[in-house]
């Protein structure tokens, strides 16, 4: 994610400055986007869940956002435990 996060701000950077991005890198923009937003999905999902059991909800939510699916399988294996 931090990579993600890393092409993004350097997209932004060239658009606002006018610099041109190679062709063959923007297809990659698109999949850092897609997983950008899956991402921020299952730490949203990972915050409600938390929060429903009284845990620190934006912990969760922030640990989910950087590591996808595994945090949400640990939220939802501490639950069955």
């Amino acid at each position: 994610m931090i990579g993600a996060i890393g092409l993004e701000i350097w997209n932004i950077y060239a658009i606002t400055h006018q610099l041109q991005i190679p062709s063959n890198i923007k297809p990659i923009f698109w999949i850092e986007r897609v997983a950008v937003a899956a991402h921020l999905f299952e730490a949203v999902i990972a915050a409600f869940k938390a929060g429903s059991k009284d845990k620190i909800w934006y912990q969760y939510g922030i640990y989910t956002f950087f590591v996808g699916t595994i945090g949400l399988m640990e939220l939802f294996q501490e639950e069955n435990n």
